[in-house]
Parts: C-alpha cells; structure tokens; sequence
C-alpha cells in the first residue's frame, strides 16, 4: 500500500509539473522576446529572497526526489508482481491489461528523455544539443533559439513527437490509477476521473506536440 501511496504522490507531482511545463512551453508562439523573458524569469523568480537560480533548483530537487522515488516504487511493485506471479502468466485479459503492461516501458522511455532533455536543452550539450547552443546569463536567455534550432533537426523533432505520444499512454493510465490508489470506489465518481484523465492528458500531449510540428512547418522559428 506504501508503494501504491508514493506512485500516486510522486505521479501527481509529475502530472501537475507536465501541465504546467506545456503551459509555459506553449509561450513560444508568443515569440522570441516574450518566450525569453518568461525563461530568464524561471531563473530569477523570488528574487532577492532567493539567489540567482534558487527557486529553479528548488523545483529540481524536489522532481529529483520524486522521480528516485517514483521509479523505486515502480521497480519494487513490479518485483514483487512477478515473484507472487511465479512462471505462471496471466492469461484471459487481452487488451484491458496492455496499458498498465506498458507502464514500466513507457516509463522507461520517458526516463530516457528526461535525460536527452536536460543535455539538449538545458545544458547544451553536444552532440545532443545543436550547435548554436547559447547559455543563459544572469541577465538574458536564449531559449526560443535553443528551442526552435534543436527542434528544427528531423532526428530530435520526430523522437520529441515520439515521446510525446509515450507521455501520453503513460500519463493517461497513471491519471486513472489515481482513483485506485487514493481508494475512489463510487462508479460514477471514477467515470468522471476518467474522462478527467483522457482530457489532462490529451491537452499535454497535443499542446507539446504541437510545438515541434510548427517548428519544422516554419511557423515557429
């Protein structure tokens, strides 16, 4: 139950942070100034309460924190599944068991990309980020021509819309599984959380997925 508990905790921290990441991603269509602005403003929130940077190495740690125990929980419930399973698989439930089946890869993928993100676009680091790379400064950012010069490349652009539908089969049956988690039982409540999940899952897919489609279309850029 604690495993359970920490999964549905750490996920909702991840699924608020994804929504409010999209959020601000989606500011790119506003352009370059304001898209700049809002990243040098990330670096400098609560200022001077807080150094330079502060309150973003806040929010870092915290997601540190909660992927170490998100994916050790995820890694313990799947040991001890497969050990009460023994050799014995389960058979007879077809189609209504692939989503939660795929959550340790789908997950596995999106760890990969937490990764490949934070090299390409947060630290700049080649050959992941693309060569006109420009570090921000305590005065200034260059994240829309980060953004717009690593999306404008067809490899990182197709595996950003790849991981994007990832995010959105994990998301969406992670948002569902809340409702066993936190012990929703009533029938009508739970088709309601539902079509909650399908709806919060499918803005952050579509808004994030849009991004690289109109990077490489020319609308953005």
């Amino acid at each position: 139950m604690t495993l359970k508990v920490t999964m549905a905790l750490t996920g909702t921290v991840f699924a608020l942070y994804v929504l409010v990441h999209m959020i601000g991603n989606l500011k790119v269509y506003t352009g370059a100034e304001h898209f700049d602005a809002y990243a040098h403003w990330l670096r400098t929130l609560a200022e001077p309460l807080l150094p330079y940077e502060g309150a973003l190495w806040i929010f870092r740690v915290v997601l540190l924190a909660c992927l170490v125990a998100h994916v050790g929980a995820s890694a313990l419930i799947v040991v001890r599944a497969r050990r009460a399973r023994g050799r014995v698989r389960r058979t007879g439930m077809g189609w209504r068991r692939l989503p939660a089946t795929l959550m340790p890869y789908t997950g596995l993928v999106l760890l990969v990309f937490i990764v490949v993100h934070i090299l390409d676009l947060t630290t700049g680091t080649r050959p992941v980020a693309p060569a006109g790379f420009v570090d921000p400064t305590q005065t200034s950012s260059d994240a829309y021509q980060n953004l717009t010069e690593s999306l404008q490349r067809w490899p990182m652009a197709l595996f950003y819309l790849f991981v994007m539908a990832i995010l959105f089969l994990h998301l969406v049956h992670g948002l569902w599984t809340l409702a066993n988690d936190f012990g929703v039982t009533g029938q009508r409540t739970r088709q309601v959380w539902a079509l909650v999940a399908l709806v919060a899952a499918g803005a952050v897919a579509l808004g994030d997925l849009s991004i690289p489609i109109a990077v490489l279309a020319g609308w953005v850029g």
